[in-house]
């Protein structure tokens, strides 16, 4: 276990040297291409089936007991948690439980047997762009990005809505789904995360959907992402490093998501929500009703989230060069254009102590715009039918550093 560990260490650390050194175009040596494979071999734990989809993705159906989560040396005596053990009323309804079932994950006939977790496939560019995304700190929360630390922040753009008013113990909303262009080095995210504690012990959860091509290919793709230390040697995208624990066969993080909305049409939305056990202080990610798994709370002791979070966030992120016009965020249209066309995040709820899904009170959303002449953000509540709570956002980018 010693050895494997230090292996990853050291692998993750000679990649995180080569993006950071050299632009993102430069080609692994041999030698370094070698250490990623021995990477690759210890990620990508045996498969009991594997599959390939339509677009070229590659899913394993690993055994849930022995998949990459059980590498971390904090969960070596963990046992599987396969739900929440009290799950709450708004998830187990008949009208959320369902939309999960709206989505066409994969192809038709394509399953994993009892006894196993599905897990797509990570590759050397997989591993290459997830650490170039960790190491020019995208994705971390509004909060963090305005305050002074060690990360270049350039070529970071957000419009989000931020909740910081008292402590919760999770978020719900509806993701709308846009499949936008953006270039090789370039990314755009929706997004919707906790946090807690300072920049160099901030623990934090992302979930929502990314554009990234050197990651995700061309399209849009499910995402999650977590840290327990300010980004610097905890976490990661999805499940390329130990720590969160798949139970769900059916909806694999890094999953192609299908169908998409189209502007001026029809609309499409996924229902996220992140939520604590009580029990057991674990953090449960929920697809539209089903629980895909969870972060287990010993992977935040000693940094925050493992009594609730103090900040919560809803909106889009992009990322470019700094000599490159900045991508599209959210459906690449503002929030002015409304529904059908302004990309959105709706049934915007937070989660008190007692498991109970509330609606946010007006005054406790606050708008942040870093970019507004390219990227905004519109807060719509109880005189903005047809939603109680809900946020606009996004832009056509254009804007340089």
């Amino acid at each position: 276990m010693r050895s494997s560990n230090k292996l990853i260490l050291m692998t993750l650390s000679t990649i995180a040297l080569i993006l950071v050194a050299k632009s993102h175009k430069t080609i692994p040596s041999e030698e370094e291409k070698v250490e990623m494979e021995k990477l690759l071999n210890h990620i990508n734990k045996p498969a009991i089936k594997s599959f390939q989809t339509e677009n070229g993705e590659i899913f394993d159906c690993t055994d849930i007991h022995k998949q990459l989560a059980f590498d971390h040396p904090l969960l070596k005596n963990h046992s599987v948690q396969m739900k929440p053990t009290n799950a709450p009323e708004w998830i187990t309804s008949n009208n959320i439980s369902q939309k999960a079932g709206l989505f066409q994950f994969l192809q038709k006939g394509i399953s994993c047997p009892h006894g196993t977790v599905i897990v797509k496939r990570t590759t050397i560019q997989d591993l290459i762009q997830s650490q170039r995304l960790k190491s020019i700190g995208f994705n971390s929360p509004r909060h963090v990005l305005t305050e002074g630390n060690n990360i270049d922040l350039t070529g970071h753009h957000f419009a989000t809505a931020d909740y910081g008013y008292s402590r919760i113990y999770g978020v719900k909303g509806n993701i709308n789904l846009w499949d936008v262009q953006v270039s090789n080095d370039q990314v755009s995210i929706a997004t919707m995360a906790i946090a807690e504690g300072p920049i160099e012990h901030l623990a934090s959860i992302s979930v929502g959907w990314m554009v990234n091509p050197l990651l995700y290919q061309d399209h849009i793709h499910l995402y999650t992402y977590w840290t327990a230390d300010g980004y610097t040697k905890t976490g990661c995208y999805d499940i390329k490093c130990p720590g969160f624990v798949q139970v769900s066969k059916r909806i694999p993080l890094g999953v192609l998501l299908q169908p998409v909305s189209v502007y001026g049409g029809i609309q499409k939305e996924m229902d996220l929500s992140l939520h604590q056990d009580h029990a057991t202080g674990d953090w449960w990610f929920v697809f539209g009703g089903e629980n895909v798994g969870y972060w287990p709370k010993s992977l935040f002791i000693g940094s925050g989230l493992v009594k609730g979070a103090h900040l919560a966030s809803w909106g889009g992120q992009v990322y470019s060069p700094v000599k490159e016009k900045s991508p599209v965020m959210g459906s690449g249209h503002f929030p002015e254009e409304g529904f059908g066309k302004a990309a959105f995040v709706n049934g915007i709820q937070i989660i008190d102590g007692s498991g109970e899904a509330l609606i946010p009170q007006i005054y406790t959303i606050k708008t942040h715009e870093s970019t507004p002449m390219c990227y905004t953000t519109k807060y719509v509540h109880d005189d903005d039918e047809p939603w109680i709570r809900a946020i606009y956002y996004g832009g056509p980018g254009g804007c340089i550093g």
